[in-house]
């Protein structure tokens, strides 16, 4: 008679009491191990980060690496940012209460909801639609009212209404000029611009035709946008 024995598998802490993960001293290990040396010091987004919590964004079975320095694969290709990266970007960009923000890439919608916490209006853009109804379900789930999420190809723009912000959570290797003219008078892009392995996260300010101000912020490597702009390939 043989036997077999089924691989053990990890308690989830969402359904599983005997769980014994602290998610509160991995959030605060998050801030002070990842976020703040990432010169990350705007009291406002630290307390952010505390008061929107991340695992409720990331896949159950991910739950305890949701304040990892990682990636988390959300399917189809799509990651979630580092935590630190969401950190320093929403810094960046020193959102106002009356501004309006546009999102090319949801993914989880984590971002979505830091970026809805500190602004009026929040438009995110995804392309899978899994992700969006997925993210739209928690985000109205945990009353972020000014956000919504909507289903289409944002790599080049998005509508015909104009932001003070405008946040692209994948890479491109061209910027657009799309989304330039969807900025008001002193709005902001924030963009991941090159192909692997330069890629730089810089971040615009356009102030009135012909007159902008770029500045690059840090190196790092993301996967690109569906459909992201590219240039033209010369074939011999």
């Amino acid at each position: 008679m043989t036997s077999s024995t089924a691989a053990p598998t990890r308690p989830d802490p969402a359904t599983n009491p005997v769980s014994r993960f602290d998610f509160e001293q991995a959030r605060f290990n998050m801030v002070e191990q990842q976020i703040r040396p990432w010169e990350v010091l705007d009291q406002r987004v630290l307390d952010l980060l505390f008061a929107v919590r991340r695992e409720d964004f990331v896949p159950v079975r991910y739950r305890e690496l949701a304040f990892a320095d990682l990636e988390l694969p959300l399917g189809n290709g799509a990651r979630m940012w580092t935590p630190k990266m969401e950190a320093r970007v929403l810094q960046e960009l020193t959102l106002e209460p009356s501004d309006r923000v546009l999102e090319i890439g949801t993914g989880s919608g984590y971002l979505t909801a830091l970026l809805a916490s500190r602004s009026g209006d929040v438009t995110s853009v995804e392309i899978d639609q899994r992700l969006a109804v997925a993210a739209q379900q928690t985000l109205a789930r945990l009353g972020f009212s000014n956000a919504r999420v909507e289903i289409g190809d944002g790599a080049r723009g998005f509508g015909n209404e104009a932001f003070d912000a405008i946040v692209l959570t994948g890479s491109t290797p061209l910027l657009p000029e799309r989304f330039f003219e969807q900025l008001v008078p002193g709005g902001k892009v924030f963009a991941i611009v090159g192909e692997s392995p330069v890629m730089v996260a810089r971040l615009i300010r356009w102030d009135a035709p012909g007159a902008r101000v770029a500045v690059d912020l840090f190196e790092t490597v993301v996967a690109p946008l569906v459909n992201a702009a590219a240039p033209a390939r010369f074939a011999f």
